[in-house]
């Protein structure tokens, strides 16, 4: 929104541009013909200034000799008065004027003022608006409105001005087609979503409750039951959808602001607008979809209470059939007043990354676990989404960010204790066919398929699990895909990731060998903790083709030996509660290839050694000096 309003007076020579400012500035008319070109007026914000905004007034001249000058103002200022006062100056608006303005390549509204009004035969106002300033502004796009004005009267002269300031602070350009006569599409846009968010509950109307809301949000004070009354008598009669019962709905609704434009009051438009967050542009502003949130290093973003609430209470809203799953229709109405979804949950085919009911619709597990997923991944992401879907903090000046909280740092990861995280992720590392993809599926409860589907793109799952003493966290698995090596070598990936699961397939003997050489490939991998899984445990177990077996191996390096599980048992579901709790807790899964570094306790057992040592040297000594 503009912060400052410049206004350069234009016309031919003799319009009365100069007495118009000068009527303004001292409040009476000016008989004296003013021959030269007033200075620059200035005038500071005023209670009655539109956004309170300073405002510039330039007078020009129309003679040629100073065009270089106009030129010149033309271009410095955000809004153009345009004055004309007889039949000659009138056409020279459309001949010249207007011409004379596209060609310097200025985009800025035009106010068209036919002064003079007081002149005997200058017509009525009405039929000078029709016959003379309507036409001009069909053809001419850029003029924003008209007014009729006399200096010497003092009639409208205040009024022209404050219609300049409004042009620029509220210009009606972005929101009205004037050829058409209707809201431009831009416009329709932004209401519905102000509708959308004003429609708590959802069923397509504006009652009384949500329509008083609307008020206090958009114009910080309340509307009277009889003021609510009249408008909703008053749209139903041209959108009869709309009624005193039910209230406005979106037709309805429209159509009222509409009727603010007839009515000359465009700039309650966008005090609606503004109050919920819309550009001049009619785009939401950039600090409120993307506010400041930081997420240091080793710690990770979350949702807070809050953000869980109002994701809950969004899934329930829109649960229209109370199936306890979120169709493509709800889903689509959900997402109605968004760029439609996220980038990243299209590109993980959503919502298979998650719980689905039978009928293949996202569960409220789910749809939590999506979001959690989201927001560890990618908080930004969950910030402008909580933007465009409304959320409102516990208190009236909350940003987005009141839905999300920080984690603590976990840098020191063999520290023993629990980490303070609800949401970790576990890479789920293994050679093409051990069954990773398998394990992903039973992870969200999906049947076993025997059809072997190669992962290309890296693929994520994400499920609430109960850890033991009844907390819950949210487990994101990910296997890899054709990128695991570049993720195994990016060592911010790293930092990111809670878990290893080494897979291996119990059934193949080439399988284990996989891991060992990996292991040796990336020795950073010895940085995370890591828990070992023998799948496909429902075959015959055959002889790994490695310099030890699993077991072997594992306890070689100090390490509990491998879970064997199979996807196609009940019990799937302990191996998701022990790398839920090896993740929350990783200093108990910790390869361990060299001696702990503390060391007290063998520092004591060596002194208790040594003083025993030599004290029986001191008997010996004693006894042999007695001798």
């Amino acid at each position: 929104m503009a912060t400052a309003v410049r206004i350069c007076v234009c016309g031919d020579e003799g319009t009365g541009k100069s007495s118009l400012i000068a009527s303004l500035v001292k409040d009476v008319f000016v008989a004296n013909k003013i021959q030269a070109v007033l200075p620059q007026v200035t005038i500071p914000p005023t209670i009655g200034t539109p956004e309170n905004v300073t405002t510039t007034i330039v007078d020009t001249s129309a003679r040629p000799q100073d065009r270089t000058t106009l030129r010149k103002e033309i271009r410095k200022c955000n809004v153009i008065l345009l004055v004309y006062s007889d039949h000659y100056s009138y056409e020279r608006v459309a001949l010249f004027w207007m011409p004379y303005f596209r060609s310097l390549g200025v985009n800025v509204p035009v106010v068209l003022c036919a002064n003079k009004s007081d002149l005997a035969g200058s017509g009525s106002t009405p039929q000078v608006i029709e016959e003379e300033m309507l036409p001009v502004m069909a053809e001419f796009r850029e003029i924003d409105s008209c007014i009729r004005t006399s200096a010497k009267e003092q009639h409208n002269v205040i009024e022209v001005f404050y219609l300049c300031q409004k042009a620029v602070t509220h210009p009606i350009a972005p929101l009205y087609d004037h050829k058409e006569g209707q809201l431009k599409p831009a416009c329709v846009a932004a209401l519905s979503r102000v509708f959308y968010l004003c429609d708590k509950d959802q069923d397509g109307y504006l009652n009384d409750a949500e329509f008083h809301e609307f008020q206090i949000k958009s114009f910080d004070k309340p509307i009277s039951q009889a003021e609510l009354d009249n408008i909703k008598s008053t749209v139903s009669k041209a959108v009869p959808t709309s009624s005193a019962e039910k209230g406005l709905d979106l037709a309805g609704f429209l159509h009222l602001n509409k009727l603010y434009v007839d009515k000359g009051r465009h700039e309650t438009i966008w005090v609606i607008l503004r109050k919920h967050h819309y550009t001049d542009s009619l785009s939401l502003e950039d600090s409120f979809l993307h506010p400041r949130f930081e997420v240091p290093d080793y710690a990770s973003a979350e949702l807070s209470p809050a953000g869980y609430r109002f994701f809950m209470d969004l899934f329930l809203t829109f649960d229209k059939d109370s199936d306890g799953g979120l169709n493509d229709e709800e889903l689509a109405a959900l997402f109605a007043p968004t760029p439609g979804l996220p980038q990243s949950w299209v590109e993980t085919c959503f919502p298979s990354s998650t719980v689905r009911n039978e009928a293949g619709h996202i569960t409220l597990q789910g749809w939590l676990a999506q979001w959690s997923m989201t927001t560890f991944l990618e908080p930004k992401t969950t910030l402008e989404y909580l933007a465009y879907l409304g959320f409102e903090g516990p208190n009236a000046r909350d940003s987005t960010t009141a839905a999300l909280k920080v984690t603590k740092p976990r840098k020191r990861r063999r520290r023993p204790g629990r980490v303070e995280r609800n949401v970790v992720l576990c890479y789920v590392l293994g050679s093409a066919g051990s069954g990773k993809s398998s394990l992903l599926e039973a992870f969200l409860n999906r049947p076993f398929d025997s059809l072997y589907h190669p992962t290309i793109k890296p693929r994520r799952a994400v499920n609430s699990v109960e850890l033991h003493g009844g907390k819950q966290c949210y487990l994101i698995l990910e296997e890899l895909g054709e990128l695991e090596p570049a993720i195994l070598e990016n060592q911010a990936k790293l930092d990111a990731c809670d878990l290893i699961c080494y897979a291996y397939d119990s059934s193949e003997p080439d399988s284990f060998s996989h891991i060992v050489d990996l292991r040796k490939r990336y020795p950073q991998l010895d940085e995370l903790p890591a828990v070992y899984t023998a799948l496909k445990a429902d075959r015959d177990k055959t002889t790994q083709r490695a310099e030890l077996q699993p077991d072997a191996y594992t306890a070689a390096i100090n390490m509990p030996p491998p879970l064997h599980v199979s996807v196609t048992w009940n019990s799937i579901s302990e191996l998701f509660v022990a790398l839920a709790e090896a993740a929350t807790n990783p200093s108990t899964a910790f390869p361990r290839s060299e001696e702990p570094q503390d060391r007290t306790s063998l520092y004591m057992a060596l002194a208790a050694m040594g003083c025993a040592g030599l004290a029986a040297f001191m008997i010996w000594k004693r006894s042999t000096n007695a001798v």
